[in-house]
């Protein structure tokens, strides 16, 4: 499934703020860009072309790549235009690139605008479908991506489509074992929700959409931030922001508190409590009250949020009261909020070897990150990934660990420059990665720890999803020979992003041009390899449920080529190719039945993918899915690990297929007590790849150390060869 620019997507999962008609009796209202945007498109333009590090100008043709992006991006599968729509928007296929540049934004508006009347369209048409019901013992089916099919000819062909895409919405949930009227409710409900949704589509909406499809025409990468979405990915780096602790989320029109993170001013004040419901915002005790009830949830958030040691006041419905219940103030001091949610976590993991017992440290990070504005304010202690990552080391040493292993699945990276010194943790000083700009200038980023916070046995776990400053660390890890990289191949992004504030290049004093994400180099592994588009081979290698065509760099069509450069001077740590043919053999003993159920799975799933096609016959799903159990149930006995393990696997690897049983809920449709207990079940489920690495984990420091009850790190000699080859980067709900 390839990466795709759904900020339609963002901003259907936003709650809306309150429709100005009733939804679905007539359409959304006209968007016109406004004059700093105009000139933020122009102002970026001149960026792009000056210091990208894939020049590309921006005329006719770019214009026609911007077009297709656009569409693409608006209706990636095809559902809310026909093929008379494509045609009359076409005269504007060539205009894209003037409108950037002479600052007149009402074609790419215009575009917009006609989608979200298709979009409303649609959407009405579905919920006026639902008072009809439905004949489930009809022999049909429902082909559910559309992305590589030729767009609608006719409404009736458009039609029939949303037709059958309720009826497959309605389907799920009785097979859920919800009953017609509950179905009704709440598929009435879903689709009024998104219609008030598309009522509040707003310029930035508009805007944003727009500007990431001219940048990503350019390179995948590249990305235009309004000023929101430049709050969301500043605090995404620093995990960190100035706010009372809440996590929101949107239920039935209320902004919702479904978290209160531990020490935060919300917690501290006791009055306030999971599922309370905020219905107003003022700013200072004797603020005015704004009224939040209905709200796009960003905009909520973007209220309660402020400056550091201000008040807010929350007008605030408690949990158990009903619609009409009494409201009570709460006032609140705003603190500075870590996101210790995604920061680096350690745990610790045994492994049985005969009549010992070895321990494995894994230290999970979500992300690179750094708080580059307090690091340039002189803070010494600054937020950073390297640093905790130092800190839970020393721990697991005093816990006298016999392994590490760095679980890097599904990072996405971030900071380059945590990427090199997270690295020195593990190899010291010395070179990490190699940067090649646009002039063909190579800089070689090194580490300049002089000290190795861990020099024992060593795994690197990761996945597809893993990408960049991952990338980075897994492969120099690899390079120098320096510990174990385990599970599937990685993304692949072999490439340096810059951000800029565009407010700061224009010097405006207030905020309003956004951020512009770009790519100015291309990094290399200090073996003169580079990640781009192959990402980094595993030494031992798991089932992976994608391809690299379906996720991953090779799936953008315009990715940077891969290509090799001259290796650096480097000495390797040690040489592990001697421990793998062992480590192989004592790996495929172990999961031979479990990955097998695995593998069969994934081939299962790839076959139900290439039909593309759903039945919406009641009889023939209920037995499909009856069969999907019993396999996966028979999965669980094979491999001895009771009932499940089949499903933690498939959970672990396998997008949901439409096949697989689920409640046919939207996430803002279930109870929070429900989600919390489905997140809590999933937190708690068996890792059982992560197991299998940490028997990897095991392994090696068995191998390196047998008799040791404290395993540092053993040098494995190096091979004269060897020895000749070492010379050789949405809303989070958050407030």
């Amino acid at each position: 499934m390839k990466r795709k620019l759904l900020w339609l997507t963002l901003a259907l999962a936003m709650a809306a703020q309150a429709a100005t008609h009733e939804p679905g009796t007539a359409p959304p209202r006209e968007l016109t860009p406004l004059q700093q945007q105009t000139q933020a498109a122009h102002l970026a333009a001149d960026v792009l072309s000056h210091y990208h590090y894939k020049v590309v100008p921006l005329d006719d043709v770019m214009s026609t790549q911007i077009f297709d992006n656009y569409l693409k991006s608006l209706d990636p599968e095809k559902v809310y235009f026909v093929q008379a729509d494509i045609d009359h928007l076409s005269n504007l296929r060539g205009t894209l690139a003037d409108a950037i540049l002479k600052e007149d934004l009402s074609g790419p508006f215009a575009i917009f605008n006609l989608y979200a009347q298709r979009a409303y369209e649609r959407l009405a048409y579905a919920r006026n479908l639902l008072s009809a019901g439905f004949d489930f013992q009809l022999k049909e089916d429902y082909q559910y991506e559309r992305e590589k099919e030729p767009w609608l000819t006719s409404a009736s062909e458009m039609h029939d489509l949303w037709r059958k895409r309720v009826k497959n919405d309605w389907l799920r949930l009785k097979l859920a074992g919800q009953n017609d009227k509950a179905i009704l409710q709440t598929l009435d409900r879903r689709y009024n929700n998104a219609l008030k949704r598309i009522d509040q589509f707003t310029s930035e909406d508009a805007f944003q959409t727009f500007m990431n499809a001219y940048t990503t025409a350019i390179e995948p990468h590249t990305n235009y931030f309004g000023p929101r979405a430049a709050e969301e990915f500043d605090i995404s780096m620093k995990l960190s922001l100035v706010g009372v602790g809440a996590v929101l989320a949107e239920k039935d029109d209320f902004a919702t508190i479904r978290e209160l993170m531990p020490g935060g001013p919300a917690a501290r004040s006791q009055q306030l409590s999971v599922g309370d419901r905020i219905v107003g915002v003022a700013q200072g005790d004797k603020g005015v009250m704004t009224d939040t009830v209905g709200w796009r949830l960003d905009d909520t958030v973007a209220l309660i949020r402020g400056a550091a040691d201000s008040t807010v006041v929350l007008d605030v419905l408690p949990a158990s009261a009903g619609p009409d219940g009494k409201h009570r103030l709460v006032s609140l001091i705003r603190k500075k909020i870590t996101l210790d949610d995604q920061s680096a976590k350690k745990s610790v993991l045994t492994v049985a070897e005969g009549s010992r017992t070895r321990h494995i440290g894994v230290i999970s990070l979500p992300v690179f990150y750094q708080d580059f504005a307090a690091r340039e304010k002189g803070d010494q202690n600054f937020k950073s990934a390297t640093r905790d990552v130092a800190r839970l080391l020393g721990q697991l040493k005093t816990e006298k660990v016999d392994g590490v292993l760095v679980d890097l699945r599904d990072n996405g990276g971030g900071s380059l420059d945590e990427a090199i010194q997270l690295t020195g943790l593990f190899v010291g000083k010395g070179p990490v990665v190699q940067e090649r700009d646009v002039k063909g200038n190579i800089i070689v980023g090194s580490s300049t720890k002089d000290n190795l916070a861990w020099n024992g046995p060593l795994g690197v776990l990761i996945n597809r999803g893993s990408a960049s400053a991952s990338e980075i660390f897994a492969a120099a890890i690899q390079d120098y020979g320096r510990g174990l990289v385990i599970g599937e191949r990685s993304f692949g992004k072999g490439t340096v992003q810059t951000v800029i504030n565009l407010d700061q290049i224009a010097e405006n004093n207030k905020a309003g041009l956004g951020e512009l994400k770009f790519t100015t180099a291309q990094f290399f592994r200090i073996n003169g390899g580079t990640t781009q588009l192959r990402g980094v081979t595993p030494d031992i290698s798991f089932p992976t449920a994608t391809t690299a065509t379906d996720f991953g760099e090779a799936s953008f069509d315009n990715a940077l080529p891969w290509r090799q450069i001259k290796a650096v001077d480097y000495a390797a740590a040690s040489d592990l190719r001697a421990l793998q043919p062992t480590l192989l053999t004592r790996h495929d003993a172990r999961v031979k039945n479990t990955f097998q159920c695995l593998e069969d799975d994934i081939a299962e799933f790839e076959s139900q993918r290439k039909r593309n096609l759903i039945s919406l016959n009641e009889a023939e799903r209920r037995q499909q899915r009856d069969i999907r159990e019993a396999r996966l149930a028979s999965c669980g006995a094979k491999t001895g690990a009771g009932k499940g393990t089949g499903e933690d696997l498939l959970t672990q690897n396998v997008a949901k297929d439409p096949m697989l049983q689920d409640d046919g809920l939207q996430p803002n449709e279930r109870s929070l007590a429900a989600e919390r207990a489905d997140e809590h079940a999933r937190k708690s489920a068996r890792d059982t790849l992560l197991e299998e690495a940490v028997n990897i984990l095991g392994d090696e420091a068995s191998l390196l150390a047998p008799k040791a009850g404290f395993v540092a790190r053993q040098t494995v000699p190096i091979s004269p060869a060897a020895e000749k080859k070492t010379g050789a980067a949405a809303c989070s709900g958050v407030c």
